[in-house]
């Protein structure tokens, strides 16, 4: 199977109908290679075509980066920088191609794809800091005429592995600060939303960086399995579900890969009786359904305490029946479609295994209708009170628009139930008490915990990553973590000899 050079499309073209690689500065056709379509959610109709790279796709991508890797390692910081610079400048003047782009492959409403971006670009901007958090450290003196000092150095070839969820900001979150650190990337996006990837690819080579240094494959599980085996990659980044995430740490460390990988979550929202209800329900309604659900950090579970239940219940009602349901293009749309008909059908699942299992359906999203876009994958916001902890709605996954509420006594019953959740990425508590707040921020078992935040993403500066099956790895992604991650330290102890040196000691060195 060959691969051969095509020509750049220009940033400003439609979407392209056959989906290929981005090798060594350019696309790159793939012939006889497997296709995926490619569909717009929120009419089910095919978008494009993407091919599906194999394990000579991978090889000529990790050829390319491992061959750019030494001129991009030498290359100074003070060169580095600028480029990062005009990457982040790019990225927002094609803001707007880049948020149709993930609307039209995705379906989230311009909005949310805007704030994605946003929350993407901070992280090139952090990526520009790379002289300060890649400083090493200085001891002067530390035995008679020895000083010592530590180094970060890039690893090589790295790799990025990430979501449908979100095309762009995932991405964003990874292969700046690989870059900025001297590393070179191979990015393999997910198959059902990948032209953005593209489009970062053609930014990035216009921006400066080398031919080489960035690359994207598309594919599914054949090309990830040759990128966790490729002798030549040295670390992988991953976000996706728990058993995936688990699959791939387990995989590339086996074949001595630096590993981070991120896997699902279950959040939790605690309510406390002396909330400020509005905007506790406000909350709630924003992180849960926000993107139709579809994002690891929303809230899918809402722990009521005491006497709040009632009322909290009754303003999410209300709420939810407000909510405008619809395509991104129709700019009164406030949540869109699931990303594709098996995620809707999985989503509809869960639904009705919670009226089966006795939970009360206070809304039901499974009859909703988009004038228009009837095959559209869309589902409706769902609201289900008085939830068990053994039900299957509270313990999993579903990563949709589906919301449960738990009735709980004390804050001290909402806290174990976080710590028994298999998941730990996020939680968060709205209450006016300082006490239960301190409490909370202490005790609750997520990585990310948000007092009247409902989704606790760090800021940048910062470093996002859950506890427990969330995450996979000793690394969390950006920030000064992620520098961590895409470096490795070496420590250097120097002394420069005078005449009165010499003589031959066979015992262990310690300071004189």
């Amino acid at each position: 199977m060959s691969i051969t050079e095509t020509p750049a499309r220009p940033a400003t073209a439609t979407l392209p109908r056959t989906i290929s690689h981005w090798i060594d500065g350019g696309l790159r056709e793939q012939s006889g290679a497997r296709l995926s379509e490619v569909f717009d959610p929120a009419s089910g109709t095919v978008s494009g075509r993407v091919q599906l790279g194999d394990a000579d796709v991978v090889a000529a991508a990790v050829a390319a980066a491992k061959a750019a890797l030494p001129a991009w390692q030498a290359t100074p910081l003070s060169k580095r920088v600028p480029i990062l610079q005009a990457i982040g400048r790019l990225l927002r003047e094609h803001s707007d191609e880049l948020i149709r782009i993930i609307s039209a492959e995705h379906g989230k409403v311009a909005s949310d794809a805007a704030g994605e971006l946003a929350r993407g670009l901070e992280v090139v901007d952090v990526a520009c800091a790379a002289p300060l958090l890649l400083k090493g450290e200085f001891s002067e003196q530390v035995a008679g005429g020895v000083d010592t000092f530590s180094l970060r150095q890039p690893l090589g070839v790295c790799v990025g592995i990430t979501p449908f969820n979100f095309p762009a900001m995932v991405p964003l979150w990874m292969f700046p600060i690989a870059l900025a650190a001297g590393n070179t990337f191979v990015l393999k996006p997910s198959e059902r939303d990948p032209s953005v990837s593209l489009l970062l690819a053609e930014l990035v080579t216009r921006a400066g960086v080398p031919d080489g240094v960035f690359n994207v494959v598309q594919g599914d599980k054949v090309a990830v399995d040759a990128l966790l085996e490729h002798p030549d990659v040295a670390a992988v980044s991953f976000v996706g579900s728990t058993p995936v995430a688990r699959q791939v740490y387990e995989r590339a460390t086996a074949s001595g890969k630096r590993v981070q990988a991120l896997g699902g979550a279950k959040n939790h929202m605690v309510v406390m009786p002396d909330a400020d209800l509005a905007q506790a329900a406000d909350a709630l309604t924003s992180a849960a359904y926000g993107s139709a659900g579809q994002r690891c950090m929303a809230i899918s579970a809402a722990i009521a305490v005491g006497p709040v239940a009632e009322p909290l219940v009754q303003a999410l009602r209300e709420r939810l029946r407000g909510l405008a349901v619809g395509p991104a293009s129709d700019e009164q749309s406030e949540m869109g479609p699931l990303i594709s008909g098996q995620a809707r059908d999985r989503v509809l699942g869960y639904v009705e295994g919670g009226v089966r299992d006795g939970a009360v359906l206070v809304e039901d999203g499974r009859a909703v209708a988009v004038e228009g876009h009837e095959s559209g994958y869309f589902v409706g916001p769902t609201l289900f009170d008085h939830v068990g902890p053994q039900m299957d709605i509270y313990r999993d996954e579903i990563f949709g628009p589906v919301l449960v509420v738990v009735r709980v006594d004390t804050l001290d019953e909402a806290l174990a139930l976080i710590a028994e959740s298999e998941y730990g990425n996020g939680a968060a508590i709205f209450t006016r008490s300082g006490a239960a707040a301190r409490r909370f921020q202490t005790k609750a078992a997520a990585g990310m915990v948000g007092i009247n935040v409902p989704i606790p993403v760090p800021v940048s500066s910062f470093s996002f990553g859950g506890w427990k099956r969330s995450l996979f790895g000793d690394h969390h992604l950006y920030g000064a973590e992620g520098f961590r991650f895409y470096t490795r330290a070496k420590v250097v102890t120097s002394r420069w000899p005078s005449d009165t040196d010499g003589g031959v000691n066979l015992s262990f060195p310690v300071a004189p």
